[in-house]
């Protein structure tokens, strides 16, 4: 005798599914937000980037086509991570999860971090004392939002895992991974 078969398993892998691409819809727009905004729209708009002509010639520009795509590979290497593990956004004030993994295992704010090296690619093409101001503005103002408000936030809702993180990974400043990573989410 033959058994239907439950419409359950079907209807879970549909309902992952959906999820997985709304993670990935959600992760991608908040990519584009807070990188794309603060790192592409405002220097191409306000600050004249759209008007670069790159010198292949001219040591600076190298330096800043090189920070630039770093800053780029490195963004999109976090972005990969998140995806990865079904995280369901970069967004720094949605954090379901402690992660460090990836680029997390060396530096806590890799993110802030790929955006700032971008936008300082941006400063030694232009040569631009507003966008280098603008570049000081933007460093000082993720650092106090990360002072105040994230990592005030992800202690509240990780506790020890994430002072144990911290006591480990630099802020800023990329640290070689010791043996306590494997007891972070513990």
């Amino acid at each position: 005798m033959c058994q239907a078969m439950s419409p359950v398993p079907a209807a879970g892998i549909f309902l992952q599914m959906t999820m997985t691409s709304s993670l990935a819809v959600r992760g991608l727009l908040w990519t584009i937000l807070l990188p794309g905004f603060f790192a592409g729209f405002l220097p191409w708009r306000y600050f004249g980037l759209r008007n670069v002509v790159i010198d292949g010639g001219n040591p600076r520009h190298l330096l800043g086509v090189a920070a630039i795509a770093i800053g780029v590979v490195l963004l999109g290497a976090c972005f990969l991570e998140f995806a990865r593990r079904a995280i369901r956004t970069l967004a720094p004030v949605d954090p379901p999860v402690l992660v460090v993994q990836g680029l997390y295992r060396y530096v806590r704010n890799p993110v802030y971090l790929s955006v700032t090296l971008i936008v300082l690619g941006e400063v030694l093409l232009m040569r631009s004392m507003a966008l280098r101001a603008y570049w000081a503005v933007w460093f000082v103002a993720v650092n106090l939002f990360v002072i105040r408000y994230e990592e005030r936030a992800l202690r509240r809702r990780f506790g020890r895992a994430y002072l144990r993180y911290c006591a480990t990974v630099g802020r800023w400043l990329p640290r070689q991974p010791t043996q306590e990573h494997s007891g972070w989410n513990s």
